[in-house]
């Protein structure tokens, strides 16, 4: 968000806090208009289809461990891996969408996070069928950066210098 002077917000006024991109959407869901509803279902769609062609892969990848027969232990292993990554990925994205992230906590679970790739996807769907995944978050910042900004416009009243000095 910005409160640089001379730039313009979406309702067209000088100054005060732009709202922030979201991907796939820009600056759409703040109104809402401009193809968002089209956006949001692309979305949902592109989100389920690469989860599904995920899972297809690692089916491809399970189907490699039966042939070269690796044992029940580490098939078993392998399954485990993944479902419990795919889950705290899930946990992680969906809260993601919800508040801001740790930078440093997301530092150390990347690799966690690349092995359960299917749970974010699926996070990703399934915020993407209410609103666009992180738009509450945005849409919460957003208006409370222009609630500070209309409080900083509206705090002085009148010339300061034909203020009454009090004696």
């Amino acid at each position: 968000m910005s409160d640089e002077p001379g730039t313009q917000d979406k309702a067209g006024s000088t100054g005060g806090p732009r709202p922030e991109p979201l991907r796939f959407f820009g600056t759409t869901w703040v109104d809402h208009d401009n193809g968002y509803p089209l956006r949001r279902a692309a979305v949902a769609v592109g989100s389920l289809v690469a989860a599904i062609a995920s899972c297809l892969v690692l089916r491809f990848a399970y189907q490699g461990l039966q042939i070269a027969d690796t044992g029940a232990f580490v098939t078993v292993l392998v399954v485990v891996m993944f479902a419990v990554c795919s889950a705290l990925a899930f946990r992680n994205t969906w809260d993601s969408f919800s508040r801001r992230p740790d930078p440093d906590r997301q530092a150390s679970l990347r690799g966690l996070l690349a092995i359960g790739f299917v749970g974010s996807l699926l996070a990703y769907f399934f915020r993407s069928l209410t609103e666009a995944p992180g738009e509450k978050l945005h849409r919460q910042e957003y208006e409370a950066a222009r609630e500070r900004h209309a409080k900083r416009g509206t705090r002085r009243t009148g010339n300061p210098s034909k203020k009454r000095r009090r004696s």
